[in-house]
């Protein structure tokens, strides 16, 4: 059975930092890309960055270029996402997905096959 699991959210000032940590198990990520993405409230599901398990290959959403960063860890079978210099903007749920996707499809969350449960980021102004 897969599991997602997202932990480092929570509530911190404009401008600070956090990471974010989501475990994988239950079967072999190899050739799958790894997606962040978050939900704020009253807004859709939307793209925040992503890798390629095998290459490590990164995509972000332009919203957050200079300021996150996507890595990975293959002998923990975790994706961590780094988050710098946040704004109350950046304030949401952020979930963990995991699918097999051509580079096009994958801002598109209808392609991830696996969800994690989210964890909530509040940034204060």
């Amino acid at each position: 059975q897969v599991s997602l699991v997202e932990s480092g959210g929570g509530l911190v000032q404009a401008g600070g930092s956090l990471r974010l940590s989501c475990a994988a198990s239950g079967r072999t990520f190899s050739g799958y890309v790894m997606g962040w993405f978050r939900q704020a409230p009253g807004k859709e599901r939307e793209f925040v960055a992503a890798i390629r398990w095998n290459s490590g290959r990164t995509y972000y959403a332009d919203s957050v270029k200079g300021r996150f960063s996507i890595s990975r860890d293959n002998a923990k079978n975790t994706v961590y996402l780094q988050m710098n210099s946040l704004k109350p903007e950046d304030t949401a749920v952020y979930y963990c997905a995991a699918g097999v996707m051509v580079a096009a499809d994958i801002p598109l969350s209808p392609k991830y096959d696996y969800w994690g449960q989210g964890t909530q980021v509040t940034v204060s102004s």
